[in-house]
Parts: C-alpha cells; sequence; structure tokens
C-alpha cells in the first residue's frame, strides 16, 4: 500500500496517458520515502492528485509545498520529517515526468541535487568524511561503504565499465544478475551524506528506462525497504560470522521488475539469522510453494506480440544501422510505412533506440539495440 490514501490504481486503469504516467511518478516518489521512515502529509497528496488530474503542473505542486511549510501556524512534533517528505516527493515525481538522463557522475550527481533541493544544504555534494550504519538485518551491523576520499574515483570507474559492457551474449538471467551487481555496487560506494538510497533508486529507474525498460514503478513502491536491505546483504560480508555477500535477494528484487517474477518481496527473508518460518524466500509463481493455486503465467517483459519489431531487431543484432540500411535488409522500399510499422514501435516499445538521441535529424543518425533488444535478441538466436 502506499503511504496515503491517494489511488493510484484508479488513475492507472483509466487509461489517459498523461494521468497514469504522472500517477507512476507519484506512486514511486510517495512510496520511496518509506526508505527512510517518512511519510507525506495529505496537504501534499491532494496536491499530487490536482496535478495527476492535469489541474496543477509539477512546479505549483513544489511550489505550494514550499509556502504551505512557510506559512503553518499549527507545528507538530513530525512536521520536520512531514516537511522532508513532501518536498523530496514532489521534487521526485518532477525528475520521473522528465525523460533527461546521463549516464555519469554529473549525472548521478545531478540527480542527488534535484532531489533533495530546498531540502538539505549539501544537496548535490559528496560526503567529505567515512560513513557506518546499524541495520536491523545485520542485527545492528554496518556495510563497510567507499573511503570519502575515493568517492568519484569509484563512481567514474563503476559508471564506466557498465557503459563498455557486452550484452551481446547474455541470457536474461545473466542480464538481470549483471544489472542487480552494477547497481548495488554503486550504492555500497555511498557518495552522498543522506539521501543515497532513493537517490540510487531513481538513477535505476532512469537508467532502465533509457535502455528500453518499462520499469514498474509500483514495485518500488511497495518493496523500497526491501530494495534498501537487499543492497546491504548484496554488500554485506562477515567471516567471522560466517556470513558471506549475498546477490540472490536482490536478483530476485530485479527479476520481479524486469522478468515479471513472482518473488515474495518481504524483510524477514533477509535478515541475517531468520527465523525457521523465514529461511526459504518462496516464489509465489510456483505451484509447490503456493498450494490450491493456479500460478499466473508472470509476463515477460522482453519479448513482443509484435512480429515486425521482432524481425527489426533480427536485423539490428549488434550493429549500428541506418534506415536505408534496415529498409535494404528487411526488403521493404516505402519508408513511410518502415517508419509506421516496423521502426516506430519498436522505438516506442524499447527494444531500439537512436545513436544520437538528443538531435533526431543528426545527418549520420543510425540506430541499434537498447538493452532490452539485446535481450530479445540473445533470446531469439537461443532458440534458433
Amino acid at each position: 500500500m502506499n503511504n496515503g490514501y491517494l489511488n493510484f490504481d484508479e488513475y492507472i486503469r483509466q487509461g489517459e496517458p498523461q494521468k497514469r504516467e504522472r500517477a507512476e511518478a507519484w506512486r514511486v516518489a510517495i512510496g520511496l520515502q518509506a526508505v527512510d521512515g517518512l511519510k507525506t502529509s495529505e496537504y501534499l497528496q491532494e496536491a499530487a492528485r490536482r496535478n495527476i488530474d492535469g489541474e496543477i503542473s509539477i512546479d505549483e505542486v513544489r511550489e505550494l509545498v514550499k509556502q504551505y511549510y512557510i506559512t503553518k501556524t499549527a507545528h507538530d512534533e513530525d512536521d520536520a520529517d512531514r516537511e522532508e517528505a513532501d518536498k523530496v516527493s514532489s521534487n521526485i515525481a518532477k525528475l520521473l515526468q522528465t525523460n533527461a538522463f546521463t549516464c555519469s557522475v554529473a549525472g548521478l550527481v545531478g540527480i542527488h541535487r534535484a532531489i533533495f533541493d530546498g531540502v538539505f544544504k549539501h544537496a548535490g555534494r559528496f560526503r567529505d568524511y567515512d560513513i557506518s550504519k546499524k541495520e536491523w538485518v545485520l542485527e545492528g551491523d554496518s556495510v563497510l561503504y567507499g573511503r570519502w576520499q575515493d568517492l568519484r574515483m569509484a563512481i567514474e570507474y563503476d559508471l564506466a565499465q557498465e557503459r563498455q559492457f557486452d550484452y551481446t551474449v547474455l541470457t536474461k538471467k545473466q542480464m538481470v544478475e549483471h544489472l542487480a551487481n552494477f547497481i548495488s555496487g554503486l550504492w555500497q560506494i555511498h557518495p552522498f551524506a543522506e539521501g543515497n538510497t532513493r537517490t540510487i533508486a531513481i538513477f535505476t529507474i532512469k537508467y532502465l528506462r533509457s535502455q528500453g525498460f518499462r520499469v514498474n514503478n509500483e514495485l518500488f513502491e511497495l518493496n523500497s525497504w526491501y530494495f534498501r536491505n537487499a543492497l546491504v546483504r548484496a554488500n554485506y560480508r562477515n567471516l567471522e560470522k560466517g556470513i558471506n555477500y549475498e546477490p540472490e535477494y536482490l536478483n530476485r528484487f530485479f527479476a520481479n521488475l524486469l522478468l515479471g517474477e513472482k518473488w515474495d518481496l518481504r524483510n524477514r527473508y533477509l535478515h541475517i539469522h531468520p527465523t525457521e518460518e523465514w529461511k526459504v524466500q518462496p516464489n509465489l509463481a510456483t505451484p509447490e510453494q503456493v498450494p490450491e493455486q493456479v500460478p499466473e503465467q508472470a509476463p515477460d517483459k522482453l519479448h513482443t506480440s509484435n512480429g515486425l519489431i521482432v524481425d527489426l531487431v533480427k536485423i539490428i543484432g549488434v550493429e549500428t544501422v541506418s534506415i536505408t540500411q534496415m529498409m535494404s535488409l528487411l526488403g521493404l522500399r516505402h519508408r513511410p510505412n518502415f517508419l509506421e510499422y516496423h521502426l516506430n514501435p519498436a522505438i516506442a516499445e524499447g527494444y531500439v533506440c537512436l545513436l544520437y538521441p538528443d538531435k533526431p535529424r543528426h545527418p549520420r543518425q543510425k540506430y541499434q539495440l537498447t538493452m532490452k533488444g539485446m535481450a530479445l535478441y540473445n533470446e531469439l538466436n537461443i532458440g534458433e
């Protein structure tokens, strides 16, 4: 459940694209506040509803929230937490309603700055001291985070490795595991004094979108604590206690997110010493783990029923090609039909992207598969 009365599902079911997109942005924006034990106010929820309905812009929401706390006369003991949750939620909602994204140090710093603008004085700045955090799932122990002197270098290294990584030979499962490992390593650096998990969550969503995935915001809304604790377990080792790094919990979060799997994402499975009841994390789509129920067929988010997109993915493969080359390989001559029935749907569904996305009319524009498109291409090759 979300931490207020706003019914996101109602808007998402209505099917109006703009309302659905705004509702999905608010869903994750508000849900992520649970990572730091925060809840939004009813005032913010009402302002969010008005934004989703198109009555006011996201910038008007942000200004209303700002003025609300400036002029508020009756104060409660949790006002500071509510104010942070309201401002951060509206900032995240704005970020998620834009497509701009750069997989770089500046891009990550920019996300932190945008999220915590007007909340933290150190928004968009790296910490200048070492940190540790007592974790419930670790019985009070802490993950070893990156040294403050090495933060920029560590981030630059991780992002450079990801940009150069070759996805062309991975299965779906391997792709999910690699993505989980990339995000885990980035989170472990913990570059900011506060707000690291919320920043990494938004970075993850925007990165996956840039790679063609339609990310399920509901998963971040409902399972933000699981996401954080799975990151903790993936980065914690204590050989004296016989505890090693455990990435499988995070892999399962990403499997639900990208492959539509049905792992039961509850925090008690993540504790280093779970009770007998919580030792085995079930996959709720597995019949023997859900007795007397017919398992749902998990929607395959990498595949498409559009055969024209499949044909296009096959001929692009690992290459970077022009429209002329694609049409020649498909044996087509009518450019408008090719754009309407092949290329534009493939781009819209996240399988193909432009080589120069910021300059659609670039004279040397070409096209290539996204990570999602590459995953489909690999599956098609394996099937053959």
